[in-house]
């Protein structure tokens, strides 16, 4: 069996800690492992033949990742834009033959009882083999508004049902053959193409295109002009709902998609009443409370609240509606705030930077380089940069100069000039970064070479 791993999700929903370029599926709520490392690790001992369709900012994010669990050569499909679901397992699915297994896994979703799992796997795959396409239904446990849900008779669809208000919800779990919609799949291969040539023959057709015009060099890299033409469906609209080859598994796996703050205060350890736990929160009278926070904080005579602090950001709101985050998201974008797409510290291929401080002409970084990386060779337009290194070794390429710096020396580099950083040591290289000009964005570099193929 093949495993597809969608992990292109944004999780605008749990801001301000999901962020673009730090989504929630590479995020450690509950260990040492993200929700994609536990995705991986949860579906390995069905296939080691993964494939891992993802943004091409998150690339090397991933590839982080999977290093941290000594997993090797997943096939990874590189995006520039997401096309929804329809159009991303359709470029996979592409890359197998008809009659090969595919389960096709979210990369965010939270599964604790792994043994009920492996048993509805077990299931979906005899019925998969018998040319249908399945689908897995969570089992409800309340009613739930943010969901999807599949109306089922044992393991025959009779209809989905688009998100419900809180009555249709609660008449749903009466009736008890309703289930959530997971968006985890397994088919062959070639009868979900086939279906999606017969009932979104354009995203079929585009997909195709896409792919076979792909680059392929140690990975499949898209292209955004191919990635363009085809329509922006989910699986269900453009398959699942039109399709007559179609079985829903009942899945009671104490499953959680983490979708919002309120479904990850179910998730977390609680005291006594009800709060979170966390060494740094203080309640006082304050009950049934979810706090994340880089800070100390102190909670007095509240309840029902969630307070998700980060070193630039503070979300405050009632438990219950916290599906809502998604329209803050939406304001900060119309005030055109960076603040939905990073945090202070960013991930790059070579490491991690920080912003310490930034100001109208000037911005200060701490530069951290992993062992034996470097980064691009590039120039800036806008903006000098004075390099104070505190721990480790650099080396420094400036106007085609090179020099050895260790701790507490520097080096300037003026608007203009070509320069590079490299850590060829054994250890990590962390330098303090001052950026001096009339414009400090992300965006004044240019590439000249770069390791990691990025533009």
């Amino acid at each position: 069996m093949n495993i597809i791993i969608l992990a292109g999700g944004s999780g605008t929903r749990l801001w301000p800690i999901s962020r673009r370029m730090m989504p929630k599926q590479f995020v450690r709520f509950f260990s040492d492992n993200s929700l994609f490392q536990k995705t991986l690790l949860r579906n390995l001992k069905f296939s080691t033949n993964v494939n891992i369709l993802l943004n091409e900012e998150h690339f090397f994010l991933a590839k982080d990742q999977l290093e941290e669990l000594e997993i090797k050569n997943p096939n990874f499909i590189v995006e520039p834009i997401g096309r929804n679901t329809a159009a991303a397992i359709a470029i996979a699915s592409f890359s197998f033959d008809y009659d090969d297994l595919v389960l096709v896994l979210p990369s965010d979703h939270l599964i604790k009882d792994e043994k009920e799992y492996e048993k509805v796997i077990k299931k979906a795959k005899e019925l998969a083999l018998q040319d249908y396409l399945v689908t897995f239904g969570i089992t409800p446990t309340s009613a739930q508004t943010g969901f999807g849900y599949i109306e089922a008779d044992g393991y025959d669809v009779k209809a989905f049902h688009e998100k419900p208000d809180l009555k249709t919800a609660k008449s749903y779990m009466q009736k008890g053959n309703y289930y959530w919609n997971s968006g985890m799949f397994c088919f062959k291969a070639g009868v979900f193409l086939d279906e999606l040539k017969k009932h979104s023959q354009k995203i079929y057709e585009t997909s195709k295109e896409a792919y076979n015009n792909a680059s392929k060099i140690d990975f499949l890299r898209l292209h955004s002009k191919d990635l363009l033409k085809i329509p922006e469906d989910s699986i269900d609209y453009a398959v699942m709902e039109k399709t007559k080859r179609i079985k829903v598994v009942p899945s009671d796996i104490k499953w959680n998609d983490l979708g919002s703050f309120d479904a990850l205060y179910e998730e977390l350890q609680k005291d006594k009443n009800g709060n979170t736990k966390d060494a740094d929160i203080i309640p006082i009278e304050a009950k049934n409370n979810l706090v994340m926070a880089s800070k100390k904080v102190a909670l007095v005579d509240v309840e029902d609240l969630v307070v998700i602090s980060t070193n630039d950001a503070l979300l405050i709101s009632k438990r219950g509606s916290t599906q809502k985050v998604k329209d803050v998201v939406v304001e900060l974008k119309k005030q055109n705030s960076d603040l939905p797409n990073v945090h202070l510290t960013v991930h790059r291929p070579w490491g991690t930077y920080t912003v310490l401080e930034n100001s109208t002409n000037y911005k200060i970084k701490k530069i951290i380089v992993k062992p034996k990386k470097r980064l691009s060779l590039q120039k800036h337009f806008h903006r000098n940069e004075h390099w104070v290194v505190a721990s480790g070794t650099a080396i420094v390429k400036v106007d085609g100069k090179e020099k050895v710096l260790t701790a507490n020396e520097s080096t300037y580099i003026h608007a203009g000039v070509v320069h590079r950083l490299e850590n060829q040591g054994n250890i990590d290289l962390v330098l303090i970064e001052v950026q001096v000009g009339e414009y400090l964005g992300e965006d004044d570099i240019v590439r000249l070479e770069d390791d990691y193929k990025r533009e």
